[in-house]
């Protein structure tokens, strides 16, 4: 299908982006790589009036290190993140969820802030991001503002997003020497979009679980930190029957989704499964 009418904008500075969204309020929608807002727009789903598209704006992309910290543009790319050597080395985990994204195709035009803004239930970003307990910086009429990972996602494609901001970046801390992550998810053989992901980071002291994040996507109408879970794992042993009992609880008081590609038990059980796999992952 082709999209309905509307009138585009791509302003070269944030102010002016902003300003934009201000003017237009609800009519507007923000263009980042566009592999959610397009096919939604060519389906008649979305109709804005007005496209604001943020891809001139400097200072919207490129990874950094600053304080102990990678800085992450939103408008980097996920090949961008898969391939850097220095997300390699200092946050692996982001590396390797980026490459768990689409095909060659959306890697390479998909950018992590459209997909963290869109939201979307079964999208791959969120679960890494919750587990590495990231910071989201927005931009709005008021300056910028910070926001937990754990605060951002609110429902299905909800977050604290306000219609007036943009998500600007994204902050990770860098794990220590003993913190290992991992990312593991069953796809949907046409889309690639998760039916279960779960992002692991864990830290060990010897053979014990000294502190374990769980993020979880695919499962619920939002990602979700498998707190449960946590708590079950963290000072215990990192041996099987421990880890199993832990993994159970990966849905505990999450109604989860049922739809054309999965009941909702088959979803229970596989964030059992694959919440089992990445705490063996992470912690082998």
């Amino acid at each position: 299908m082709i999209p309905g009418s509307f009138e585009y904008f791509a302003p070269t500075a944030l102010d002016e982006a902003l300003s934009l969204l201000q003017e237009h309020g609800d009519d507007a929608k923000v263009l980042a790589g566009g592999h959610s807002l397009i096919p939604t727009m060519k389906l008649r789903l979305a109709e804005p009036a007005v496209i604001i598209d943020i891809g001139r704006i400097g200072g919207l992309k490129g990874i950094s290190e600053s304080d102990g910290k990678l800085v992450i543009g939103a408008l980097t790319t996920h090949h961008e993140l898969e391939s850097s050597d220095l997300v390699q080395q200092k946050v692996p985990l982001l590396a390797q969820t980026a490459a768990e994204i689409g095909d060659v195709q959306v890697r390479n035009k998909g950018t992590i802030g459209g997909s963290l803004a869109h939201a979307d239930p079964a999208a791959d970003w969120p679960a890494a991001i919750l587990a590495l307990d990231a910071d989201l910086q927005i931009a709005g009429p008021n300056g910028e503002r910070s926001v937990k990972a754990t605060d951002f996602f609110q429902g299905l494609y909800e977050t604290d997003l306000g219609d007036d901001e943009i998500l600007t970046a994204i902050h990770v801390s860098i794990p220590d020497a003993n913190t290992k992550g991992t990312y593991l998810k069953l796809h949907q053989v046409a889309s690639g979009f998760a039916l279960t992901g779960v992002a692991v980071v864990l830290t060990k002291s010897g053979d014990t679980c000294q502190s374990v994040a769980v993020g979880i996507t695919g499962v619920s109408d939002a990602p979700y930190r498998a707190s449960a879970v946590e708590s079950e794992l963290t000072g215990a042993a990192l041996d099987a029957e421990n880890i199993a009992a832990a993994a159970e609880r990966s849905v505990d008081g999450i109604d989860a989704l049922e739809d054309i590609h999965a009941s909702q038990a088959y979803r229970q059980n596989l964030a059992k499964v694959y919440t089992r796999r990445a705490i063996e992952s992470a912690a082998s």
